[in-house]
């Protein structure tokens, strides 16, 4: 077997010394440049550096193993690869034999303004509240950021909430629903987890080929403020605020314009439309 390594920001060969313990497998680091180069991928980093790769993991169609080792590992999370023990033993179980890869969606978003360059994510986009946490938490020192740097952005945030005018445009199949409302944070989601650990799409399936898309309207900032824990374990979706539904492709437009931010990083600005590709992704965990 031969696999590929890509190795992210502070992670290094030294990461890889206890898969390549008593392996056979042939390690390349890097990119392949053909799907028959190699036969599977290793990533050691967290979202932003699976997002970045994105568009070359799915057009090479290689199983593809997630090693934590970012200052936000949800896409890691959603895997059930919580340390880079998990992904060991997963990665064993698939030299072995044991288990393959399985085929997930992705999120693709394609802005207004250019349609045809379009953006993959692999766990979350949202606009409003949350990328201005995002953009906050981005400018915080790395070590800050993998310590809870995202939920501090947020809650610097939350007593000064602003919300916005946002249109949502929902397609499923021949259904279309159309709503515009206040608000203040809207999350399209793959999967269920973002900003280090919250759930905030606790019933979202990266296998069905629709995102979960979470909306917070207008909300007493002290009542967010309160209640934010319960965003770690889904609770949020019991305030009468929080609107939760189902959708295979929805338009987003804001006035003004919002920042979209995808898996933690900066995408694009409204209006877009956010959709799924089904199987986009072929990926190695232990379900």
């Amino acid at each position: 077997m031969r696999a590929a390594v890509i190795f992210g920001l502070g992670t290094s060969s030294a990461d890889l010394r206890p898969f390549q313990a008593d392996s056979r497998t042939e390690w390349l680091q890097g990119l392949p440049a053909a799907s028959d180069d190699v036969d599977a991928i290793l990533i050691f980093g967290g979202d932003g550096t699976i997002h970045r790769h994105l568009p070359a993991l799915a057009r090479l169609q290689l199983p593809v193993l997630i090693v934590p080792a970012g200052s936000g590992n949800d896409f890691a999370r959603a895997l059930k690869l919580r340390s880079r023990r998990d992904s060991l033993h997963a990665w064993r179980d698939f030299e072995s034999g044991k288990i393959h890869a399985r085929s997930i969606d992705l999120g693709v978003i394609a802005p207004s303004a250019a349609p045809e360059h379009t953006h993959y994510f692999c766990g979350v986009a949202g606009c409003g509240l949350d990328s201005a946490a995002a953009r906050r938490a981005n400018q915080m020192p790395r070590w800050l950021r993998g310590h809870g740097g995202y939920a501090l952005a947020l809650l610097l945030l939350l007593l000064k909430l602003p919300a916005y005018s946002m249109r949502l445009t929902q397609v499923n199949g021949e259904n279309r629903t159309d709503a515009e409302k206040l608000t203040v944070l809207a999350a399209f989601a793959n999967t269920q987890f973002y900003g280090d650990g919250m759930r905030i799409a606790p019933k979202a399936d990266f296998a069905d080929g629709k995102l979960d898309i979470c909306r917070i309207t207008t909300l007493n900032p002290f009542k967010l403020f309160c209640k934010f824990p319960t965003v770690y374990v889904g609770h949020h979706l019991l305030l009468p605020e929080v609107e939760y539904s189902r959708a295979e492709r929805v338009h987003v437009q804001t006035e003004p314009p919002l920042e979209i931010y995808a898996d933690g990083e900066f995408v694009c600005e409204t209006p877009a439309e956010i959709s799924v590709a089904a199987g986009a992704l072929r990926v190695i965990y232990s379900p």
